[in-house]
């Protein structure tokens, strides 16, 4: 447990709550974390129920697979029903309900779906079978989608001509300045550990100086997120709108610029649809036409049933942070991670799934 335990001492924890007691003082402040591992810490740790009652904490629209819309999970199930097509997905996309069914009752009907570990993954699934044609389902922010990009070029290097992608990527600074328009007042964004180990610090600068809301990067242990929180309330009890990052010992300002650069040799940015949000301009990453061969939309194109919203889940409410989880009447009843009717019931970053683990 060594350099971890150093971030669960309970007396800091004590320590830092007063603090954060002190700058809020008589303030109503609220606070939104847009990434769902921070949404599944705060859960875990319990530390909603230790903070002031005038300092909220919205969840936001931090789990890829929870934002990726219906249209793209019933265009990823219409792949794995097509013959001589296998539909290749990580393990969280399998349950996550389309208009009618998901991946994992499809494969059940007769479907070929395989859950993969890695992009690499899919493309040895590729290779493997040359007589198939191989669509992997590419979601995922900033964080994962170097690792598609870097599929798609290892898929040329190999000479695997049966490899595709579906690309539902989506990047996250256009979704926070999005949120800044919605129905929720935000006063500071708790920023996103991972994505952040990829864009570097930098890339919030316009949240901050333009729109005038303050960004503290974190981790993801108890004391990471107390100390960020306690960032944010001094900088709205000092009218200040910066970018500060809590996370220097994995984030830096720059990011990865590796990463970045495979990231944006093989995509290029679009508008795209987040679910509850609708279209946000720039925020998607479409395969740009050098390598048009390998998007799966433009090479084996096919047509998913009309996309259909169940109108009883407030699935998109949760993800603008307009709503609990436990606001929903489905929540815990009929919708449970075993039997979700939400996308953010089913994977580990949902705010649902977080709710319904730890309340």
């Amino acid at each position: 447990m060594k350099f971890v335990e150093e971030f669960r001492k309970k007396d800091v924890a004590a320590g830092l709550v007063r603090r954060i007691e002190e700058a809020l003082g008589d303030r109503h402040v609220s606070l939104m974390e847009v990434c769902g591992t921070h949404t599944m810490s705060i859960q875990r740790y319990g530390l909603k129920s230790i903070l002031p009652k005038n300092l909220r904490l919205l969840s936001g629209p931090g789990c890829p697979v929870c934002v990726t819309p219906n249209e793209k999970v019933d265009l990823a199930i219409a792949y794995a029903m097509t013959e001589d097509v296998i539909l290749a997905t990580f393990g969280d996309m399998a349950k996550v309900p389309g208009s009618s069914t998901s991946l994992l009752k499809a494969k059940a009907a007769g479907g070929r779906m395989q859950i993969v570990y890695s992009t690499m993954d899919a493309v040895k699934l590729a290779e493997k079978n040359p007589d198939n044609k191989v669509v992997f389902f590419g979601i995922g922010f900033e964080t994962t989608a170097p690792t598609v990009a870097a599929s798609i070029l290892e898929a040329e290097r190999m000479g695997v001509s049966n490899y595709f992608v579906v690309s539902a990527a989506k990047v996250i600074p256009p979704a926070m300045e999005a949120l800044l328009q919605g129905e929720v007042r935000i006063d500071g964004f708790i920023g996103p550990g991972h994505v952040s180990v990829i864009i570097g610090s930098r890339a919030y600068r316009e949240i901050a100086e333009v729109h005038g809301v303050p960004c503290v990067i974190t981790g993801f242990e108890p004391l990471d997120i107390l100390q960020a929180i306690e960032m944010l309330v001094r900088q709205v009890r000092e009218g200040r709108a910066e970018v500060e990052n809590q996370y220097t010992r994995v984030v830096h300002e720059e990011g990865n610029v590796a990463a970045r650069g495979i990231m944006e040799r093989v995509f290029e940015t679009r508008d795209a649809k987040w679910r509850g949000i609708g279209v946000i301009p720039g925020s998607g990453l479409g395969i740009r036409s050098s390598y048009a061969r390998y998007d799966a939309e433009v090479q084996l194109p096919v047509k998913p049933e009309k996309t259909v919203e169940d109108k009883r889940c407030i699935c998109g409410l949760v993800l603008k942070g307009v709503r609990e989880p436990t606001d929903c009447s489905l929540f815990g009843k009929e919708c449970t991670p075993e039997n979700p009717v939400g996308a953010c019931m089913v994977s580990g970053e949902g705010a649902c799934a977080a709710y319904y683990k730890y309340r």
